[in-house]
């Protein structure tokens, strides 16, 4: 029983890993790394970026594979991990539509000129205000 187990974990761990591995390529390849580093001008930095990555990629693996409790873990820490992540999500969906070319599309198909910030905005804010119901609503528990 225990040599099915290991096996289970050994191959449980290698598929995590290759999960892990496709999500980091997928944002590579996409330019949402480099184009941060463009942004914030931190070229000088980039083995800093890589070794954050990849360290906030495995605790984050295996946080939650284990379940270990944060005790240091205050509403002011989750509200600024919060924003942290959703300006991190924001910049992969624009990353995302520029890769695909869809605000341009989009721009052609609606007839828009100007104010496409504000669609974009719209979209965001929508998305923010649903999860806030569906979390105050207790539909997240």
């Amino acid at each position: 029983m225990s040599l099915k187990l290991a096996a289970l974990a050994v191959f449980g761990l290698c598929a995590g890993g290759i999960i892990a591995a496709g999500v980091f390529a997928f944002l590579a390849i996409i330019g949402v790394f480099p184009r941060l580093i463009k942004k914030t001008g931190t070229k000088g930095h980039i083995l800093l970026y890589e070794t954050m990555i990849i360290l906030g990629g495995s605790l984050g693996n295996a946080l939650d594979l284990f379940e270990y409790p944060l005790p240091f873990i205050n509403t002011w820490l989750l509200a600024v991990f919060g924003i942290s992540v959703g300006i991190f999500v924001g910049c992969l969906v624009m990353s995302l539509a520029e890769t695909l070319k869809t605000l341009p599309v989009m721009n052609r198909r609606i007839h828009m000129s100007v104010g496409i910030q504000y669609v974009i905005l719209a979209i965001g804010l929508g998305k923010m205000l649903g999860s806030l119901f569906y979390f105050s609503a207790g539909m997240g528990k």
